[in-house]
């Protein structure tokens, strides 16, 4: 206790007794940053509101119309729940008027009401040829089905506190896959009961998905969720659905890391959330002009272009139906509008987002703030205080601002804001009661925190060859099939299978190798080895290699097709099959090689141990052909050639400029193939000349492009070395070349 106290009297004099209380608070702070309490989270919720209120979402384009379940409709035909006809009416009118999808935000979770059999039991003074009469009339639910089976339809279902119906097993479940450092499942929102639809009509549409969205406390709807569990499955929300269906995607990609959900990816939209898996809503103000009636859909009197190439959404905004919400700029804003805002900042890109990293942003910046004010506050007048108080809460504002309104981040400043002014506070009611006795220097420390018998029978010309041994330029082939191990475990009890599944890949490649005057060295199981200009003379050996490589690829894509309707056929597990094919040209050994006892004519030099590396790099950049650069300098004009990178291979003291082939003539010709040479061009210029920006807004540009997903795993091999590089800069000298670390 003594030694406490004297250590405590030794801060006070060396840093002064006003620091140590705003240390103390700077830590009280953090902790309650980070412990988030409800009113914490309220303040700095009304600040992102007031930035939406100040700057919302501009609309560019309409992609969705509501059809809105209004007063004047339930006027015109009646109480809700319509009868099932007039929906499926409904249905069949906007798809006759082009409507993409049709999503609802309401749930049929009973039979109707109307369905003749039900009105047949339950109508009195019906005579018996009447009743009977009913009974063989379809269901007013079947009839439903048939208008939803006509078009694409998303259907709502809401989640539940308690358990309810048991989910359906032949209802096939939405593919989820998470990418990160963490599962998913643990961070996303649960329902242990789900309100279904009706099976009849469930089982026949294109997409289901939850329409639940959880209110913050003070019953705003600032996020939605985007996916969520629900009796113990992951199912996406009405209108993550609905995109889904839109773009295809049969699977969805989550990524995570340490912190929790980072965001969700479809075809071509990677949409970013919080940690729970919600998107902050982008809101716009409320906009009539999506809006038609229902009344006016089912007279069919709504104008086309209302209708055609749009994303149809059905809800209310009948005040009986109490589906009205509370957003950041509207107080009474029908929730179908907010599935609708969804829709429209999705796909315009136009998205807010709460990074994960936010709070250590928040934290960074209250530290920081908190030290400088820690530090030069005690050594300022009062003038000058009240002046460095203004510019640091500017400072906080501003930047604040900043990130929303150019990256359309939410970054709180309301957390450093309020910690810098209690310790302003503290040091202005310090300055006021005793004098400043002593200068201290606070110190922080920050870590930062990275070739079957190779192209030609030798029998064809054996006087030519020299078994001996000689050298010569060669153009050799390595190719091998991705992922066989996975094929071969699944024939591990049908031995002969395997065996029969490799000659029938093996038999078509090595007849392309033939056919193109190759010569197959040597099949190593999966993998062949072949290479050309011996042992004849092929004046156009690197052009006769790159087409046999294309018309492998075409032969694997026909077995595969093959294959697949086998297994569909057969009811057995289809794996296709992928293969990466390297090729190299330089001067080789070749000649009769082995013992005693068995020769095989092979070739070896550094050339060769070049090819192979450049088959194993076929996965590392997303092309299935790549070649080095004295094959790609003769086959330039011919093939759709493209510049990948320029390595050193391990073993090798020279670089290597490699280049994968993305086609024949005709791709090179291509306009779309022009402009991504072009920006992959563009992009390795600024890469070699450590322009990082540069090379990631060409990326961002080639992501933009017609056919950019053959390069994606490229921008993504790129986009990391520039993250490491931007952390661990090249050494002085560097020419760009990037050293392989494995053989």
């Amino acid at each position: 206790m003594k030694r406490l106290k004297i250590l405590r009297r030794w801060f006070a004099r060396k840093f002064g007794f006003a620091r140590l209380v705003c240390l103390a608070l700077l830590i009280v702070f953090a902790g309650l940053r980070v412990w988030d309490p409800p009113p914490v989270q309220e303040l700095r919720l009304r600040t992102f509101d007031l930035f939406q209120l100040v700057d919302p979402r501009h609309k560019t384009v309409r992609p969705v119309t509501i059809v809105d379940i209004d007063d004047r409709s339930l006027a015109r035909f009646g109480q809700w729940p319509w009868s099932r006809t007039r929906i499926a009416d409904m249905i069949v009118n906007l798809t006759s008027n082009g409507a993409v999808v049709i999503g609802f935000d309401v749930v049929f979770s009973e039979p109707d009401r109307l369905n003749p059999e039900l009105v047949a039991n339950q109508m009195r003074y019906l005579d018996d040829a009447t009743r009977t009469k009913l009974r063989e009339l379809p269901s007013n639910d079947q009839i439903l089905s048939e208008a939803i089976k006509g078009s694409r339809v998303v259907l709502g279902e809401t989640g539940l506190p308690e358990v309810g119906s048991v989910l359906d097993k032949t209802l096939p479940l939405i593919g989820v896959a998470t990418v990160g450092e963490e599962n998913a499942e643990k961070f996303l929102f649960e329902f242990p009961g789900l309100l279904r639809n009706v099976a009849v009509i469930e089982k026949v549409a294109a997409g289901r998905g939850l329409f639940s969205i959880k209110t913050e406390r003070d019953g705003f709807i600032r996020r939605v969720p985007m996916i969520m569990r629900a009796q113990g499955n992951i199912m996406p929300s009405l209108s993550l659905e609905i995109l889904r269906v839109v773009t295809g995607t049969p699977t969805l990609l989550v990524r995570t890391d340490k912190t929790g959900i980072r965001a969700i990816r479809l075809k071509g939209v990677e949409i970013p959330t919080d940690k729970n898996g919600q998107l902050w809503v982008h809101y716009a103000r409320r906009d009539p002009s999506i809006y038609v009636s229902a009344a006016d859909v089912l007279d069919n009197t709504v104008p086309p272009s209302k209708i055609a190439g749009k994303l149809v959404l059905i809800g209310t905004s009948a005040a009986g139906l109490n589906d009205i919400k509370t957003t950041p700029v509207s107080s009474t804003m029908p929730g179908v509008e907010i599935h609708a805002q969804v829709l429209e900042s999705v796909l315009s890109g136009a998205v807010i987002s709460q990074p994960n990293y936010a709070l250590g942003v928040e934290l960074l910046a209250a530290l920081i703030i908190g030290i400088l004010v820690i530090i030069f506050t005690p050594n300022l007048g009062p003038v000058r205080l009240v002046i460095a108080g203004a510019m640091f809460a500017a400072i906080l504002v501003g930047t604040s601002w900043f990130f929303y309104w150019k990256y359309r981040y939410l970054i709180d400043f309301t957390y450093p804001l309020l910690s810098t002014t209690a310790i302003y506070l503290t040091f202005i009611f310090s300055s006021f009661v005793r004098e400043q006795r002593q200068r201290v220097q606070i110190r922080g420390i920050f870590a930062q925190y990275m070739s079957p018998v190779l192209v030609e029978q030798l029998a064809q010309s054996p006087e030519k060859v020299v078994l001996g041994g000689e050298e010569r330029e060669l153009t050799i082939m390595f190719s091998d099939v991705r992922g066989f191990t996975s094929i071969s475990e699944s024939y591990k009890h049908d031995p002969q299978g395997l065996i029969t599944l490799m000659n029938r890949f093996l038999t078509p490649l090595t007849d392309v190798i033939i056919e193109e005057k190759g010569y197959v060295d040597k099949y190593m199981g999966d993998a062949i080895m072949a290479f050309w200009n011996a042992p004849l003379d092929d004046a156009e050996h690197q052009v006769n290699a790159c087409e046999a490589a294309i018309q492998m690829l075409e032969k694997i894509d026909v077995v595969n097709k093959e294959r697949e309707q086998e297994a569909a056929e057969g009811g057995h597990v289809y794996i296709p099959l992928n293969v990466g094919i390297g090729l190299n040209t330089g001067i080789g050994v070749v000649g009769n090689m082995g013992s005693d006892l068995k020769k095989n004519y092979s070739v070896l030099g550094d050339s060769v141990n070049l090819a192979s590396r450049l088959e194993g790099q076929t996965k590392e950049y997303g092309f299935p052909i790549i070649v080095g650069s004295r094959t790609a300098l003769a086959a330039k004009d011919k093939f759709a050639i493209l510049e990948l990178d320029f390595i050193m291979v391990k073993g090798k003291s020279e670089p290597e400029v490699i280049y994968a082939i993305a086609g024949r003539e005709d791709v090179m010709q291509s306009a779309a193939f022009q402009r991504l040479r072009n920006i992959t061009i563009e992009m390795l210029g600024c890469y070699r000349n450590r322009d990082w920006h540069g090379a990631l807004e060409a990326i961002e540009r080639g992501r933009r492009s017609e056919d950019a997903d053959t390069l994606e795993k490229l921008f993504k091999l790129y986009e990391a070395r520039i993250k490491d590089f931007k952390i661990d800069p090249p050494p002085e000298g560097w020419t760009g070349a990037f050293a392989l670390l494995t053989k």
